[in-house]
């Protein structure tokens, strides 16, 4: 029994090996420079051993695409504080995905941008990405009064990721991302108030 307990430690540990070696290749020049050639190169594993992990890039930028989730579930989790004012709670959430987004743009990528077999609201969805929404839905359910929290929260969610998109694209001014999370939180808001 020790024997299989080592052989799934190291089996994990090759796995974790593999997952933040591609992040950390994506983050420092894109994901076309993600390969499995170029993973085993930087690892030091075979091309087949990676194959017994993964069976190929999209599972791998799924793998971190999953810890980018779990990463802002935390994220936004820290923007809640207990007795705040639902507002305030709303816009720290906002600046939080803002600012993971921002800071992770490879990982955001694999999140968002790139193919993925991931499924938000469906049997098999990872318990990341259910996280992620429900501390964004954590926040908004505190505006939401008579309103259905879960249509509001996507709501939200696509408008954040809206800003994150056109941010980056350079669609929209710069310096002015305080001012849209304000607006964005006062429609919200104001919606509570009816």
């Amino acid at each position: 029994m020790a024997i299989d307990d080592r052989r799934e430690r190291e089996r994990a540990a090759r796995r974790r090996l593999i997952v933040t070696t591609a992040r950390s290749v994506a983050e420092a020049e894109g994901w076309d420079a993600v390969t499995t050639r170029r993973l085993s190169t930087e690892i030091e594993y075979s091309q087949p051993v990676l194959y017994k992990h993964f069976a190929g890039m999209d599972q791998i930028a799924d793998a971190v695409a999953v810890e980018g989730f779990g990463e802002l579930a935390q994220a936004i989790r820290a923007g809640h504080v207990a007795d705040d004012d639902a507002g305030d709670s709303l816009a720290r959430v906002a600046r939080a995905y803002l600012d993971f987004a921002r800071d992770n743009p490879a990982v955001y990528d694999a999140m968002f941008t790139r193919a993925t077999g991931l499924r938000f609201a469906a049997e098999e969805t990872p318990p990341e990405l259910e996280a992620a929404f429900g501390e964004v839905r954590r926040a908004v359910v505190a505006v939401a009064g008579d309103r259905d929290a879960d249509t509001l929260t996507e709501v939200f969610w696509a408008a954040v990721h809206g800003l994150v998109t056109l941010s980056r694209a350079g669609r929209l001014r710069s310096g002015y991302d305080a001012d849209r999370v304000r607006l964005l939180v006062d429609e919200f808001t104001a919606g509570s108030r009816h």
